[in-house]
């Protein structure tokens, strides 16, 4: 069977995609390998009509309305290549084989790589965010730390006192010049220089090197991102993003490869539910497009 479209990625911007395609009444196959990028959170803000619900209950509830189309098809794996042949494209996945289908859209999202910290990968998603609109609220105008990984940490330091008190722990990684000492002076921001030796406690409390500790009830970070190495295998175009390679795509989401989409994190240089959301409608019409102008 050569299905319709192919999405690679059964998360926000997949669930997305594929409706947009279910609607037009082509066939579909989703296949996703359940790693959502924010499996760690409670909870989710930010995206309209849906905000503080959980995260697992907003991808349920969108695999059960997808799945109520009749050219759906869902597929648990994992993809292992993905190649172009005539008429379409070809992925071979871990347990279930080949599929073949006209189009590709790559909905893989990204995986986060984060600092080799004692501590902090625990506390993921918990107590340690890459997102303030996402998780800044919550923190209800308490303690909140930036723990630098590159110089983009002065992003995270110049946005954060709008939630909270913030502390920028530059943690042997930069130092900002006297330009970026006067913008965070201007808004406020402490500035710690010591090593962090490790983040201990309920919350996300930063135990430096010289044996002060800094309560937060949050801490920030940049992790680096990684995408599915399918993008390569298809030879698609990529961008060196702040931090770490997405998917070149234009306004449609296509990638620089005929017949290929891309939408969510793999494609952007930062994401969020509602922009993946969003995104994924853009793929998927994209994707529509195609097949009605050959």
């Amino acid at each position: 069977m050569v299905h319709d479209v192919i999405i690679v990625g059964g998360s926000y911007a997949g669930l997305s995609a594929g409706l947009q395609l279910a609607r037009a009444r082509r066939k579909v196959l989703m296949i996703d390998a359940g790693q959502r990028r924010n499996r760690f959170a409670a909870t989710s803000h930010g995206f309209l009509g849906q905000d503080g619900q959980s995260p697992d209950v907003i991808a349920a509830e969108g695999r059960s309305q997808l799945m109520e189309y009749p050219t759906v098809t869902w597929v648990q794996d994992s993809v292992l290549t993905a190649v172009a042949q005539q008429g379409g494209f070809s992925v071979r996945t871990q347990c279930n084989g080949e599929f073949k289908a006209k189009r590709l859209i790559l909905a893989s999202g990204v995986v986060d790589e984060l600092p080799t910290l004692e501590g902090l990968q625990e506390r993921w998603g918990t107590r340690v965010f890459h997102c303030p609109y996402c998780h800044g609220y919550e923190l209800d105008q308490g303690r909140i730390g930036v723990l630098a990984t590159s110089a983009l940490a002065m992003h995270h330091a110049l946005m954060l006192p709008d939630w909270g008190a913030t502390t920028l722990f530059t943690n042997g990684v930069f130092t900002p010049d006297a330009e970026q000492q006067a913008q965070l002076d201007r808004r406020g921001v402490m500035v710690e220089r010591a090593q962090v030796a490790r983040i201990s406690g309920e919350r996300a409390d930063v135990e430096l090197a010289d044996g002060r500790v800094i309560a937060l009830h949050g801490l920030f970070t940049q992790s680096r991102t990684r995408i599915s190495p399918l993008a390569e295998h298809l030879a698609c175009e990529l961008v060196d993003g702040p931090t770490g390679a997405y998917v070149h795509t234009n306004d449609m989401r296509q990638t620089s490869v005929a017949g290929v989409f891309a939408c969510g994190d793999v494609a952007l240089a930062g994401g969020s539910v509602a922009l993946a959301v969003g995104e994924g409608v853009r793929a998927g019409v994209g994707a529509h497009f195609s097949l009605i102008n050959g």
